[in-house]
């Protein structure tokens, strides 16, 4: 029995005649309408051949790879029954395939009697041509088993033959990196109890030196907030393929009779180059029921404006300036409970701090309401400061082994939201000062990785049923105060996964605002998520991080196309300054819309200092990119722009945008296509032209930017 999934240009073609458990036979490029015959040849025409020296029956690549069958590479499930059946032997019972919200499923279960086991598996594919496949298994026997791990996995083309992820630290998340795709397995884990600054959103492989325009990649995401292992291996006999799942410690699943582990679900997506494969993402991550469907509010954040310096006059300051540039909305950010003067206490205490707010929040908060801006406050429940009331009344509560603490970090620890007493302290906490202000979102923290993550009482570990804490944490007050809006925050970006962002709605996507940094960690985490859902801030003229200074322009072209925001003390601006801040507000105001429905491209220039990334409208009638340069070009005047995503067969008028007035002064001449649109009478080119051939790059400094919009007959925002 042979099932074809076809939906958005893809195809996926699995096989259930195989031993044990369906194989993936094809996902990728559609293939077209296929008739049974046609699906029986196909599958007879990849039945492996036997060879010298190998097995009698060649293992098949399946979506839960077993060495009963012959498999050798990395198995899809261990675990084990008190040291026996380790290696089960699941054979396919039942499946069907279904029609579901536009897109295709196939769902199957599979059993292995002696092992007193079963498995289930979903394989869809959705509207947006994403491959999701969750897996469970169920213990049927009448004694515990332990589960160590459940893979899911995908096959690979045999033209995959390079491996992007990335890696990183805090303040410099999302770092691209390429190896080949040889025999064996590369491996990426994250034992830190959440992804990590060091973890890859995706894992891809593809063409040799596959660009974000060019050359056919696949690539699969885990929606897990936890511990997690991806891997992309390759076998002697040649399979390929990419596996995607919970990384678990010792005992940490153990099924009772009758109980069911459920692995987190993976998301794959293909594309001729990463442009395709992201859009895919994007697409898939707007049609979620959770996705926000309100404009994003622009957002000033108080950290690197006032620190811990929590004065009511100076925040009050600081609103009127963020009301009149048309902020939105107002976060107010760590040092406003008990006890909170700097980051060594007090993380456990979440109640407003008498000395520093004698008439507590609400003075502060009816100013920012009267303004029309919502107000936002930073919480980190997760975390508890030996410092602190709590830690002395609960210090049984923090995540610790054998009876140790473990070395701290950031001068905390990690509470066990596993313990029904701590999970509701903290909600409560939370829920009271929600129930007492008008408070429309949490800036959600999370700054510590987790070590020695086992029980306090018990031994056993505890990063699994953490984050399922977390998750119900999160929905029971989205429940309980309806809008409520959360952003994942965790030192930056290391917490970024559509786990968490099925309870929330947006990442905070670095600590690190400085424009170059930015440059890249924004367009490898956009990867996965729309622009939408990462904020992108406003930094002030020398980065907090780096000690880099930049200009205005720079600094707001870089975080324009995101959840637009600032971190910045502006209360203190001159009056020039203001003016052009908002002026880059207003600008995104008016391409809001665009920028967090439309299609995001990325240009693969051959001049690696030169960088171009824009977002083309849904129905391709407008497009805003910007053009930086990050280091001196080798080339000066440097080469040509060429444009992906825009509609070959539409004329576009190519204009600078505003707020520039001129091109940046540089002592050059007049650049032609700059010169006419500022001049209203702009240059028309066609979206093919401007896609093949291009415009002139102009000459910029390093670490300049300018932003140029297209726009058709009509098509003006």
């Amino acid at each position: 029995m042979t099932f074809h999934l076809s939906v958005a240009d893809t195809s996926v073609v699995i096989d259930a005649s195989a031993p044990g458990v369906p194989a993936i036979l094809h996902w990728g490029p559609s293939l077209g309408a296929l008739s049974e015959q046609h699906l029986s040849a196909l599958v007879a025409s990849l039945v492996p051949q036997h060879v010298s020296g190998g097995l009698d029956v060649p293992a098949r690549l399946s979506v839960m790879p077993q060495e009963a069958f012959g498999w050798q590479g990395t198995p899809g499930f261990t675990g084990h029954r008190q040291g026996t059946h380790i290696f089960p032997a699941f054979r396919l019972t039942s499946i069907e395939q279904t029609d579901v919200d536009g897109g295709q499923r196939v769902a199957f279960t599979a059993d292995d009697e002696v092992a007193g086991l079963r498995a289930s598996g979903s394989i869809s594919l959705t509207a947006a041509g994403v491959l999701r496949q969750q897996l469970s298994v169920t213990n049927t026997g009448e004694s515990d088993y332990e589960v160590r791990s459940l893979l899911a996995v995908v096959p690979l083309p045999d033209s995959a033959v390079e491996v992007l992820d990335t890696t990183g630290r805090h303040l410099r998340e999302r770092s691209p990196q390429r190896y080949a795709l040889t025999q064996g397995s590369h491996r990426r884990e994250s034992r830190r109890g959440r992804p990590g600054a060091d973890a890859t959103v995706v894992l891809a492989a593809g063409t040799r030196s596959f660009g974000f325009e060019t050359g056919l990649v696949h690539a699969v995401h885990l929606a897990w907030s936890g511990n997690h292992q991806l891997s992309a291996e390759k076998t002697p006999t040649g399979q390929a393929f990419l596996s995607a799942g919970e990384l678990l410690l010792p005992e940490e699943i153990i099924l009772a009779p009758g109980e069911t582990y459920a692995a987190p679900e993976m998301l794959a997506s293909w594309g001729n180059g990463l442009n395709e494969l992201s859009a895919r993402f994007h697409e898939e991550v707007r049609a979620r029921p959770v996705h926000p469907v309100r404009p994003r509010p622009v957002t000033l954040n108080t950290w690197e404006a006032v620190y811990f310096d929590h004065d009511l006059g100076r925040l009050t300051r600081l609103a009127d300036t963020a009301a009149a540039l048309g902020v939105e909305r107002f976060v107010l950010d760590d040092g406003w409970f008990d006890g909170r003067r700097d980051d060594t206490s007090s993380l456990g205490d979440w109640f407003v701090d008498p000395d520093v707010w004698p008439d507590g929040l609400s003075p502060l908060i009816d100013h920012v309401r009267g303004l029309g801006m919502e107000f936002g406050l930073w919480f980190e429940p997760e975390m508890i400061n030996l410092d602190s009331k709590l830690a002395e009344a609960h210090p049984e509560w923090i995540i610790q082994a054998e009876g140790r603490l473990p070395i701290s970090g950031r001068q905390q620890h990690v509470l066990n939201l596993a313990i029904p007493e701590a999970y509701n302290y903290i909600l409560e906490c939370i829920d009271s000062i929600l129930s007492a202000h008008d408070i429309a979102y949490i800036k959600w923290d999370h700054n510590r990785d987790l070590l020695d993550s086992a029980d306090a009482s018990t031994g056993r570990p505890v990063v699994h049923s953490n984050v399922q804490a977390l998750y119900r944490l999160m929905r029971t007050l989205k429940d309980r105060h309806p809008g409520l809006e959360i952003e994942s925050c965790a030192s930056g970006g290391a917490r970024v996964d559509l786990g968490v962002l099925q309870h929330t709605d947006r990442i905070w996507t670095s600590d690190c605002i400085d424009p170059i940094e930015r440059l890249t960690i924004q367009k490898y985490t956009g990867i996965l998520l729309p622009p939408e859902l990462m904020g992108m801030h406003i930094s002030g003229p020398t980065s907090h991080s780096t000690g880099r200074t930049h200009t205005l322009p720079f600094r707001a072209a870089t975080a324009i196309f995101g959840h637009y925001g600032i971190e910045w003390d502006i209360s203190k601006l001159t009056a020039t300054e203001t003016e052009h801040l908002k002026e880059w507000i207003d600008l995104h105001l008016q391409w809001r819309d665009i920028l967090h429905t439309g299609h995001v491209v990325h240009a693969d220039l051959p001049d690696p200092a030169m960088d171009l990334r824009g977002t083309v409208a849904s129905d391709k009638s407008a497009a805003l990119f910007a053009y930086s340069l990050t280091a001196s070009s080798a080339s000066y005047p440097p080469g040509k722009l060429t444009f992906p995503g825009l509609d070959p067969h539409r004329a576009y008028a190519v204009r600078l945008s505003s707020p520039y007035t001129s091109l940046p002064g540089n002592g050059q001449s007049p650049l032609a296509w700059a010169e006419a649109s500022l001049t209203g009478n702009p240059l028309e080119l066609t979206g093919r032209t401007l896609s093949h051939v291009g415009i002139q790059a102009p000459v910029l400094f390093p670490e300049q930017s300018i932003l140029i919009e297209f726009h058709t007959a009509g098509g003006s925002v």
